[in-house]
């Protein structure tokens, strides 16, 4: 690859200096470079950290987001099978990534979003909405108020989650309410 980026920039100059716009062409190069430059560092670093064994099963990875919706006994199975699972995402298509949180979360399953934060698994906006955390929710919409359009799992918005979370997370769908 860095072989045909390297001809393409050598006629790109051959041409650029019979054309007559060598000087200005020579930033462009500079900075091609560079950015060429922290491409392979990033690459580089990208194998040093991804070098911790083989991906998760992705039938396991299924496995874990949908019962994550519904069934605590078999999320714990798993979870002492495969402790990495917690944090797993399922891409149902379409940039529809779901984690066993976001599962959990926009389900209303309390028990297994708490199994799973208490297992390493990333809290998150959505999750923390359904639990109930209006500290967190606040802080998050203080921070940038369009997050009360965001989405989540399957396009499903924060009042949703919160719905979701019933009477722990009523004073968030309160809150969501008053929110022009």
């Amino acid at each position: 690859m860095s072989e045909l980026i390297n001809e393409k920039r050598r006629k790109f100059l051959k041409k650029s200096l019979i054309g007559g716009i060598g000087i200005a062409a020579v930033p462009v190069l500079a900075f091609s470079q560079a950015e060429e430059s922290a491409y392979l560092k990033a690459r580089q670093t990208s194998k040093n950290l991804s070098d911790k064994g083989p991906a998760a099963d992705e039938e396991m990875v299924f496995e874990m987001v949908h019962k994550a919706h519904f069934n605590i006994q078999i999320v714990k199975e798993l979870q002492a099978k495969e402790p990495s699972l917690v944090n797993a995402s399922w891409d149902w298509g379409g940039g529809d990534f779901e984690t066993p949180l976001g599962a959990a979360s926009h389900t209303g399953n309390r028990e297994i979003a708490e199994f799973l934060i208490a297992n390493g698994a990333r809290p998150n906006l959505f999750a923390a909405t359904m639990l109930g955390r209006l500290d967190i929710v606040k802080g998050f919409l203080e921070l940038d108020p369009n997050l009360k359009n965001c989405k989540g799992p399957h396009g499903l918005s924060l009042l949703h989650h919160a719905e979701k979370g019933k009477e722990k997370a009523k004073e968030i769908v309160k809150y969501l309410n008053s929110l022009s």
